[in-house]
């Protein structure tokens, strides 16, 4: 008698809908930043961070088995990735974390992370180097070297950027000036990074271990 009601039951599984993979959908905010997941989720996270920032690595790679892979994946979490530009080099890795599709942000963005010390090291060299010829070229082209010469458009190529996208992103002048442009909406009370704010409440000075409660307690799973 049990039988039917086990073959039922196995049927109804087989044919449930996957569960949806919220770390798929990026959508620019009206600040221009881009929100990676749920855009109803229950807690929304904003994260002021800059990719030459070594604290903001570690908060990357030590956040995303539990943040991305689990919270945001399912749908309780959504972050914002809010970007404070501290020199050419960080501006030439955000140019190229946004270039190409939204949809392809967190996979760049997080690669960038992971890669951190690496495009640095080169990047910081290529430009000590070379500071006085990257002086008399054009913006556009003098962050496109400094990306090529740090690995930064490999890593946005391994990432699903084509080429033409690449040299699109850095060549448009327009696209360079809005995102400086949102670099000039860092509050006054974010004092370094990364800085995140919880639901729109600031929550100063937390590493991912003092975060990850917080988020908890607003529900997030």
């Amino acid at each position: 008698m049990r039988l039917p009601l086990l073959l039922a039951t196995v049927f109804l599984l087989a044919g449930a809908a996957p569960a949806r993979d919220w770390t798929q959908t990026v959508k620019p905010a009206p600040s221009g930043f881009f929100v990676v997941g749920n855009p109803a989720a229950k807690v929304k996270l904003a994260e002021w961070a800059s990719y030459t920032c070594s604290h903001c690595g570690d908060f990357a790679t030590q956040s995303a088995p539990v943040l991305k892979d689990r919270m945001i994946r399912k749908g309780s979490v959504s972050l914002e990735v809010r970007h404070l530009i501290r020199d050419p080099l960080d501006l030439a890795a955000v140019v190229v974390a946004r270039c190409g599709a939204p949809r392809g942000f967190l996979a760049r963005h997080t690669a960038i992370f992971a890669g951190q010390e690496a495009w640095m090291q080169k990047g910081a060299a290529f430009v000590q180097a070379n500071a006085a010829s990257l002086g008399k070229l054009p913006p556009p082209a003098a962050f496109r070297r400094i990306a090529d010469a740090a690995g930064l458009t490999a890593i946005g190529r391994a990432n699903g950027l084509s080429e033409p996208q690449v040299a699109a992103c850095f060549a448009d002048k327009a696209a360079l000036d809005r995102v400086t442009a949102l670099d000039r909406q860092v509050p006054a009370d974010v004092q370094g990074t990364p800085t995140f704010f919880v639901n729109g409440t600031l929550v100063p000075n937390v590493d991912w271990a003092a975060l990850e409660p917080i988020l908890r307690a607003r529900g997030a799973q």
